[in-house]
């Protein structure tokens, strides 16, 4: 068998990882009734679909659930019921508005075990990076129940005496929010918060692969008082999804659209949302370049790595993808980065304590990084670490050493367990690298050198920046992509923009 074929789940060479059992076992899903739903959310009401589709377990291939498969009937049914609703949602105060955002967040808070159990059963992260998530999510609700009340116009100076000039903002209308399956829950609250603080409503469209958490966020939702089709989920299978995605995006209705995933969905979305000029936010594909140069702390640049490249097992839109290591510490980073492997990555089901990496989402995932370390070999890159796809979609953490920029891994967005490392030798070298990608959605880098941290922070192209971090997420932070990343911000103060219009209103004829 080659080395970079399927393989039987085993202890791995240097005690890498230990084997998955997840194939070999069978586990169940346990959450509390009321958050295990099954069916659409429309205008307050569950409603059923004419068929359903399967809901896989990633790490084991089982069903855990059948789910309602709407079409473009219910995703008009959603439009409608959301346009309904603006009328009504808008004109609540902000105050009654971010008084329902923090109960919304009290629930998440309160049902945190359950919710997390959806996660890492219908997309495979280990347990405590899904109770992560739900903390994360959580905290969207928090910050923009707080913004609600921050929704600020302004009196401008006149230029003439008999009138005064006054800016508004009010909130756009219906949003299309179309969310990726990698956090399930995250994804769906830092668009779906924003967009009700703001006074708009939200039709939901979760990914395929993920709709279990999208429901229960609707349960949750009803609970904490959010008015019927003010949210609204429409899950679809893989078939349906380009239908349900057009009405989305065409239907005149619509003001706004609001997605994460790929760089090539998302022009097709700004397409279809062109012939009826909707705003447009797109959080889109990432690319992320993470340097370490002579003068950082290596020790703290190899947690750096870590942390950035095997969250959720590489499965993050702002993963570092291309490591540059420069040659004066090359050879001690890459020393220690293969012991914390060692030490610190644990193959298997996600909610088997201990486990570190679960599997992912499917076997075209898997597939994709044997076929980037498959090129990188083929190359002349040498495997330090992993290097192999076991059964299912489960896949070794592969550490690669003199790996050039002509390689695959270098070029495209990995979405796994994939660190190939660059030997570099001057800044500009590594600047050069790092800046030559279509995309730009965030980047890292280590150095104690301030004044090269203030050149190369600068000098990326990239809309978020670590310093000396491997992690940066944050609802208080702006979230945003350069280049073919995306349009427009998530989270910060600047997030709930996104869903408002500024309007100007000229007061006239006053007595000087």
């Amino acid at each position: 068998m080659s080395a970079l074929g399927v393989l039987r789940p085993r202890c791995f060479l240097r005690q890498l990882v230990h084997a998955p059992p997840a194939m070999q076992r069978h586990y169940s899903l346990d959450v509390s009734a009321p958050l295990l739903r099954t069916r659409g959310y429309v205008d307050g009401r569950w409603v059923s679909a004419a068929s359903e589709f399967p809901v896989l377990d990633p790490a084991t291939g089982q069903e855990i659930a059948r789910v309602s498969d709407c079409g473009p009937a219910e995703a008009k049914q959603a439009v409608d019921a959301a346009h309904r609703a603006f009328q009504s949602w808008k004109r609540r105060s902000a105050k009654e508005r971010s008084g329902v955002l923090r109960k919304w967040f009290d629930l998440l808070t309160l049902h945190k075990a359950d919710l997390a159990k959806l996660i890492t059963f219908e997309c495979g992260k280990p347990l405590q990076e899904s109770l992560g998530e739900v903390a994360y999510s959580a905290s969207f609700l928090e910050w923009f129940s707080e913004e609600a009340r921050r929704v600020y116009g302004d009196l401008v100076p006149s230029p003439a005496a008999d009138r005064r000039i006054l800016l508004l903002k009010q909130p756009s209308g219906v949003a299309s929010i179309i969310t990726p399956w990698n956090f399930p829950s995250a994804m769906i609250t830092r668009k779906a918060a924003a967009a009700l603080a703001a006074g708009c409503t939200v039709v939901l469209k979760p990914a395929e692969d993920t709709p279990l958490s999208a429901l229960a966020l609707a349960e949750l939702a009803e609970q904490a008082g959010v008015p019927a089709g003010v949210f609204n989920v429409v899950p679809c299978s893989r078939e349906q999804a380009a239908a349900v995605g057009r009405v989305l995006c065409t239907d005149p209705l619509v003001a706004k659209i609001s997605f994460t995933g790929s760089t090539a969905t998302g022009k097709v979305l700004l397409k279809l949302a062109a012939d009826t000029v909707k705003k447009a936010s797109m959080e889109l594909g990432g690319h992320a370049p993470f340097i370490v140069f002579n003068s950082a702390d290596v020790d703290k640049a190899v947690g750096g790595a870590m942390a950035s490249k095997f969250r959720n097992s590489g499965q993050t839109c702002v993963c570092s993808n291309r490591f540059l290591v420069q040659s004066g510490v090359h050879d001690r980073f890459m020393d220690q980065l293969g012991r914390a492997m060692d030490a610190q990555l644990v193959l298997g089901h996600g909610s088997e304590p201990g486990t570190t990496q679960g599997p992912l989402i499917n076997a075209r995932a898997a597939e994709k990084v044997v076929h980037q370390i498959s090129d990188a070999v083929s190359q002349g890159a040498t495997v330090l670490r992993g290097g192999r796809r076991l059964e299912g979609s489960f896949m070794e953490p592969t550490l690669l050493a003199g790996v050039t920029s002509d390689m695959i891994c270098t070029q495209e967005e990995t979405f796994g367990p994939l660190l190939p490392v660059i030997k570099f030798d001057t800044e500009e070298e590594a600047l050069a690298i790092a800046n030559a990608s279509a995309v730009g959605l965030a980047g890292y880098f280590f150095s104690q050198d301030v004044s090269q941290i203030w050149r190369v922070a600068e000098a990326l192209e990239v809309g978020m920046v670590g310093v000396n971090e491997g992690l940066l997420s944050t609802p208080e932070a702006a979230f945003t992509g350069v280049k073919q990343s995306g349009l427009g911000v998530e989270g910060s103060k600047y997030g709930i923009d996104e869903y408002l219009d500024v309007k100007y209103m000229c007061f006239g004829g006053l007595q000087p």
